[in-house]
């Protein structure tokens, strides 16, 4: 397996983890375990950050010059990145609104 191969299954398996935390502390919120819900989402964001470090030594070195090879599994690994970041944003509104609810 080759570096980028491996940057690409750190994105997978980071985004992964970060995925089924926020859906963990959507159901947290859907069960009024708030603190719950926080602790997932905050469990969440360490393993977010963790790719977005991987996803920029990638830019990185192509801003210094280093070609990337463009494979779908790296396109792959960036979709998932995509949209749970945008999946953790609608998630904290969703959150929002189940305290409206329930209070």
């Amino acid at each position: 397996m080759d570096e980028l191969e491996q940057v690409a299954f750190n994105l997978i398996s980071n985004v992964g983890m970060a995925k089924s935390l926020i859906m963990e502390g959507l159901v947290e919120a859907r069960n009024s375990n708030y603190e719950g819900s926080e602790a997932k989402l905050k469990e969440a964001d360490t393993y977010l950050t963790e790719a977005h470090h991987a996803h920029f030594g990638l830019i990185q070195k192509e801003a210094q010059g280093e070609p990337t090879t463009v494979s779908l599994i790296l396109m792959h690994a960036e979709d998932q990145l995509m949209t749970t970041e945008v999946m953790k944003d609608l998630v904290k509104e969703m959150i929002l609104m189940y305290k409206k609810i329930n209070n």
